[in-house]
């Protein structure tokens, strides 16, 4: 996330599909990958993305549940992430060793999370939930934590929220349109891919 700070959303209904557009996401520079869990075929995704590119880290999003945490480990997710902060999801990634990033949107769920040993969170929905200034709010009472804003995060407030020390990267499904992966337009997923790690580059250098 430090060297190249944005999240994309795959969301894909077969595997193909879904190596395809991480394999166009790479190719554009980003390499830390969430495959949502919206679909039947998620976790075949999943595995086919660990499998099929190596280069690229993948994890699982849209995880709701312990169960389905230990689903998408044994599918090969590298990392968990949840849409809101739930216990049980939380100490399934702990036991197994690996990240897991809960969503948060109050600073009572943000001091939950901090009491359970977390110091890097999704912030969801960032644009409803505040946005830029809330997580400035944030930040200056959490200051040890670090922010994934995800959710209404876009190429023309991407700036805004990693010039924020408190993000550690942003996510974000505008990378992976749906329409131009339905037409197989996996050039415009590697373009978009590429002019986002400039504005990064841009702001963190």
């Amino acid at each position: 996330m430090k060297s190249a700070p944005l999240v994309p959303l795959i969301q894909a209904d077969d595997p193909e599909t879904a190596v395809a557009t991480a394999q166009a996401l790479v190719a554009g520079g980003l390499t830390v990958l969430e495959v949502v869990l919206r679909t039947d075929s998620a976790l075949a995704c999943v595995n086919e993305i660990a499998t099929q590119v190596p280069d690229a880290i993948v994890g699982a999003g849209t995880v709701l549940s312990a169960e389905h945490a230990r689903d998408s480990l044994d599918s090969g997710a590298q990392f968990i992430v949840s849409p809101g902060l739930y216990q049980p999801v939380v100490e399934a990634a702990q036991q197994s060793g690996v990240p897991i990033f809960p969503g948060v949107a109050t600073a009572s769920e943000v001091q939950t999370a901090w009491n359970l040993g977390l110091r890097t969170l999704k912030f969801f929905p960032a644009g409803q939930a505040g946005g830029v200034p809330m997580l400035k709010a944030l930040a200056s009472v959490f200051r040890d934590i670090q922010f994934m804003p995800t959710g209404g995060v876009s190429a023309d407030n991407l700036a805004d929220y990693l010039a924020l020390h408190a993000v550690i990267a942003c996510g974000g499904s505008w990378l992976t349109p749906a329409a131009a992966i339905a037409d197989g337009d996996f050039d415009t997923v590697t373009r978009l891919a590429e002019e986002a790690c400039e504005i990064a580059r841009q702001i963190r250098g």
